[in-house]
C-alpha cells in the first residue's frame, strides 16, 4: 500500500468535533490502497475525552506521538481556573467571568501565540519527522487544522523532503467566526494572513469542507480547492426499533451552543406558541446536549422556557447517535456571523443519517440550506425570522400530534464516510503520481 502521514492535533481519546473527520478517513483509507500513519501530541489539551471513538481506530495503525508544551496552565491561572478545568473552544463560557481578565487573556492568546497555542510544537515536530521520514518514507504528507500549527509543521517538512502535501481545513483561518474577537494588533493580523497565504500557496492540494469555504479561500489565494464535506458513518447508524422516538415533542440540539448560535427567534416563536396553544406546554422538551454558553441560558430564561429545558452534558459519540435517532426534531443552528453561508457543521450529516426532521436556523442562501433542500431533510428559517420559525414549529407539532413526525430524506448516501474517503483517496493517488 501507499503510505500517507497525517499530522493532527486531535486523535482518540479526544472527543468533540475536531477528531471525527480524520478518524473516519483513516478508518476507510485502507479500502482504497492507502496505509495511514498518524502523528499527534503525546499530552494534548483536549476539550473532552471520548473513549467510544477508539473502536474506529484501525487494527495495527501506527501512531507516532511526541510531547507538546502548551501555555494553558498559565492561562488557567490567569482566569482563576483549576488545572483540571477544560479549555472551551470558540470563547464559550458556561458562566460569567471577570471581564478584564478575560479580555487580557484573549489579547495574550491572540497576539503572543500565532497561529495558535500549539506553536511551540512546530520546531521539535519538524526535527522529529525529518529524521523519521528519511528512514521510513511515505508518499504524501497530510495536515489538518485547526489548530493551524499542524499546517506549518507539514509545510516545513514537505519543503525540506520534497514530499507532496495536502492541507485540509476543517474550519477557515482568518475568516473563522471568532477571529475578530482575538483582539489582534495590526502586526499580529498581518502575520496570520501571511502564514495563511503561505499554506494556501505552497500546499500541493487543499481540501475544504464546503463550497462557500472554497469560494472564500479563492479571495485570499486563487487556486483549485477540493471540496470534501464531513459526513456520517453507516457503521454508527443502528436502526432504531419501533416506538423508540421520544414520547414528548422534543427539539434537540447536539453539540456546543456558543453565543453566536443563540437562536433568539426560536425562543420567541416557542414563547408565542406556548401562549397560543396550551397543549404544547405538556408536550414540549428542549434537549441541549453538550456545553451551553451562559448567554444562551439567560435568553432561554428571559423567554420563560427554562422549565422545558433538559440539559445533558458531554455525551460519548455512540450515545449521541442514539440520541439523534430518538429525538423528535433535530435543531441545526448556523453561527450568526459574516461567514455563515459557508458553515457546514459535522453534526449536520449525522442529523441527515438519523432521518429525523431537521429544523435549521441559518441563511436561506447558504451551503447548509442547499443541502437541506436537496435531501428533503427539514425546514429552514433565516436569522431573526420569528414568523417563519413559528410556522415551521407549528407544522412539526401538528405532525407530532398526528403521529406523523417523520423525515423522508433522500440522496444522503453521497455524504457517507466510505464514499467521501474514496474522493480523498483519488486526490491522494493524484498527488502521489
Amino acid at each position: 500500500m501507499k503510505k500517507a502521514l497525517v499530522i493532527t492535533y486531535y486523535w482518540p481519546p479526544s472527543g468533540g468535533a475536531g477528531v471525527q473527520r480524520w478518524l473516519k478517513f483513516v478508518k476507510y483509507l485502507r479500502d482504497y490502497g492507502w496505509e495511514p500513519l498518524i502523528y499527534t501530541p503525546e499530552n494534548p489539551e483536549f476539550p473532552e475525552n471520548d473513549h467510544s471513538l477508539e473502536k474506529d481506530v484501525p487494527t495495527g495503525l501506527q501512531v507516532l506521538k511526541q510531547p507538546i508544551w502548551e501555555p494553558y496552565d498559565s492561562y488557567k491561572k490567569l482566569l482563576g481556573q483549576k488545572k483540571k478545568d477544560r479549555i472551551n473552544a470558540a470563547f464559550l463560557s458556561e458562566k460569567k467571568k471577570n471581564s478584564f481578565l478575560e479580555s487580557l487573556s484573549v489579547w495574550i492568546r491572540g497576539n503572543f501565540f500565532i497561529p495558535d497555542a500549539r506553536k511551540f510544537w512546530i520546531r521539535p515536530s519538524v526535527a522529529y519527522l525529518l529524521k523519521y521520514l528519511r528512514q521510513n518514507p511515505v508518499q504524501v504528507i497530510i495536515s489538518t487544522g485547526p489548530p493551524h500549527s499542524m499546517h506549518l509543521i507539514a509545510m516545513d517538512v514537505s519543503g525540506k523532503l520534497g514530499l507532496p502535501w495536502l492541507a485540509d481545513f476543517r474550519d477557515p483561518w482568518t475568516n473563522i467566526d471568532f477571529y475578530k474577537d482575538l483582539k489582534l494588533t495590526s502586526r499580529s493580523d498581518a502575520i496570520h494572513h501571511k502564514l495563511e497565504r503561505q499554506v494556501l500557496s505552497k500546499a500541493d492540494a487543499v481540501t475544504v469542507i464546503s463550497p462557500g469555504m472554497a469560494k472564500d479561500f479563492r479571495t485570499l489565494h486563487e487556486r483549485h480547492y477540493e471540496v470534501i464535506t464531513n459526513g456520517y458513518d453507516p457503521d454508527d447508524m443502528v436502526q432504531p426499533g419501533p416506538g423508540s422516538t421520544d414520547k414528548k415533542f422534543s427539539i434537540a440540539h447536539i453539540g456546543t451552543l456558543v453565543s453566536t448560535r443563540n437562536p433568539e427567534s426560536l425562543w420567541s416563536a416557542l414563547q408565542e406558541l406556548l401562549a397560543e396553544d396550551p397543549r404544547l406546554a405538556g408536550d414540549l422538551e428542549i434537549k441541549l446536549v453538550g456545553k451551553v454558553d451562559y448567554t444562551v441560558m439567560e435568553s432561554i430564561d428571559h423567554h420563560g422556557l427554562g422549565s422545558f429545558v433538559c440539559r445533558i452534558g458531554y455525551m460519548p459519540h455512540d450515545e449521541v447517535v442514539k440520541c439523534q435517532q430518538q429525538s423528535g426534531v433535530l435543531l441545526l443552528i448556523i453561527n450568526n456571523t459574516p461567514n455563515s453561508k459557508m458553515i457546514l457543521t459535522g453534526k449536520f450529516f449525522e442529523y441527515l443519517a438519523a432521518r429525523r426532521p431537521i429544523l435549521c436556523l441559518g441563511p436561506p442562501d447558504g451551503d447548509a440550506a442547499e443541502i437541506l433542500a436537496g435531501t428533503n431533510a427539514g425546514l429552514l428559517a433565516g436569522f431573526g425570522d420569528t414568523g417563519t420559525m413559528k410556522k415551521h414549529i407549528r407544522s412539526l407539532y401538528n405532525d407530532f400530534l398526528n403521529n406523523q413526525l417523520n423525515c423522508e430524506s433522500r440522496n444522503i448516501e453521497r455524504y457517507s464516510r466510505p464514499v467521501l474517503t474514496g474522493s480523498l483517496a483519488k486526490l491522494l493517488d493524484k498527488l502521489a503520481g
